[in-house]
């Protein structure tokens, strides 16, 4: 993909750069308006529902007359309110989910941009939302949107950190960052119990399984998913930090949402399914996506099946149980590397 883009525009990098993010924020547009109509079925079949059926074939354009709707709503600003820090926080949640798919390989060749500490750039970039996020609670002047982005930036901060220590467990066991070189450590195959033909995919190796376990819970809590979706508790927030948003810039938020929660699927297919698993071009592709959308559908499944849990719960969970797992599995994985290596290193 890469090769008839450069000479499509005449290898310009800057160009090249505009080509990229344009392609980029249209895969996420349409992945997001996607996976809202996904949402809704899904959430009506586990609760015995219909949801959306009457704008469109079976409800297929519900979504996008929702999108038009935000588009036209009007955007109201509170007269009290921190004026420009509410026009920039959504920006300051949505970029960062825009950039770091710039790293992530879909299939040889395809990705924006390939460099050996693309892992370390996926972690510093998403961490930058949560400035956004608390923007958004202090700018509106409204204390229940505060108190909601102070609860979102606690849960952040607390779940990034075994998320973190999941694929720490992951650069022992390949020896790179980059998310290429981790798709790559994963092609062929082995026989489980001498006979048994398995995929080299990290999930089969006990203490990396251990591993994708943590990432997948770390990841729940991070794009806000239920059990974890504590900082929209409508029952005591109203709506948390977006409270005082309308229009695109409400919808903003949401793209971020849903555009991280796809992203995180995507980066468990890289460091945990094998990615493309070898396949060249538009079926790499295709394979990389249809493993993701897979995962995301087991990521609503256990949003509309789990009660909410209390921020005490919430945060309890992490740094007593999930955090103390976390350093396990990198002392684990550690010790799994030393050993294959004949105790040296």
């Amino acid at each position: 993909m890469k090769g008839w883009i450069d000479s499509l525009i005449g290898g310009s990098p800057w160009m090249l750069a505009v080509v990229h993010g344009v392609i980029l924020l249209l895969f996420i547009l349409n992945t997001v308006l996607l996976m809202v109509y996904l949402e809704r079925k899904v959430a009506g079949f586990i609760q015995s529902r219909l949801g959306p059926m009457r704008t469109g074939p079976y409800g297929i354009l519900q979504t996008v007359a929702d999108a038009i709707k935000l588009l036209i709503k009007e955007d109201v600003i509170p007269t009290k309110s921190d004026r420009f820090l509410m026009v920039i926080a959504p920006f300051f949640v949505f970029i960062p989910t825009l950039v770091i798919f710039s790293v992530m390989p879909f299939s040889e060749g395809w990705i924006a941009s390939d460099f050996s500490l693309a892992l370390l750039f996926i972690i510093g970039a998403s961490t930058i939302s949560i400035m956004g996020i608390l923007m958004a609670g202090w700018g509106t002047n409204n204390k229940y949107s505060l108190l909601g982005g102070l609860r979102s930036a606690a849960q952040l901060i607390s779940y990034e950190i075994p998320v973190v220590l999941a694929a720490l467990c992951i650069v022992f066991y390949v020896g790179s960052l980059s998310t290429v070189d981790i798709v790559h450590a994963q092609s062929g195959s082995w026989r489980f119990l001498g006979f048994l033909p398995l995929p080299k995919w990290h999930i089969f190796s006990l203490p990396l399984f251990f591993a994708a376990l943590i990432y997948f819970i770390g990841q729940l809590a991070e794009t806000n998913r239920t059990p974890f979706d504590l900082p929209e508790a409508e029952s005591e927030l109203v709506s948390g930090f977006n409270t005082e948003y309308s229009g695109m810039r409400f919808a903003f938020f949401f793209l971020a949402e849903f555009g991280n929660t796809f992203f995180a699927a995507a980066l468990a297919v890289v460091l945990f399914f094998g990615g493309w698993d070898g396949l060249q071009g538009i079926w790499g592709a295709l394979w990389f996506l249809a493993k993701a959308f897979l995962l995301v559908l087991v990521m609503m499944w256990v949003r509309w099946t789990l009660p909410r849990v209390r921020i005490d719960q919430m945060l309890n969970f992490a740094w007593k149980l999930l955090v103390p797992a976390g350093i396990l599995a990198v002392v684990w994985t550690f010790a799994v590397v030393v050993y294959k290596s004949g105790g040296q290193g």
